[in-house]
């Protein structure tokens, strides 16, 4: 899958929670929902990368099973933030799930609800 189709794809994932809009940053788009950052798209080797929130504890475990594909992203990292590789193999029923987890995690609880 080409960058521009895995861009226009995680962009339709994420534009598709209640209230969500996107707003350019200088490497690549954000997603938020109120004032709150959910999802980032950023470069990531050759490809591209999602950068989301994750339920504490769990982080390690996503990376320990897979340190290939997913990462510890800086700045955002130290916050419970994990990296995950997007290239041609992305599952993408995983990246959605990944996503909407995130946007759980940080969107009002009137918001979070409407997401399953």
């Amino acid at each position: 899958m080409p960058l521009l189709a895995i861009d226009a794809r995680l962009r339709d994932i994420c534009l598709a929670l209640p209230e969500a809009y996107e707003e350019p940053m200088r490497r690549g788009p954000s997603y938020r929902v109120g004032d709150k950052i959910f999802a980032l798209e950023r470069p990531w080797s050759d490809w591209l990368a999602l950068w989301c929130k994750v339920p504490r504890g769990t982080r390690e475990i996503i990376i320990d099973a897979e340190p290939a594909r997913f990462f510890i992203p800086p700045y955002f990292g130290a916050k419970g933030w994990i990296g995950v590789g997007l290239d041609e193999a992305a599952d993408w029923r995983e990246v959605e799930a990944f996503v909407c987890r995130s946007y759980r995690l940080v969107a009002p609880k009137r918001l979070a609800r409407l997401v399953a």
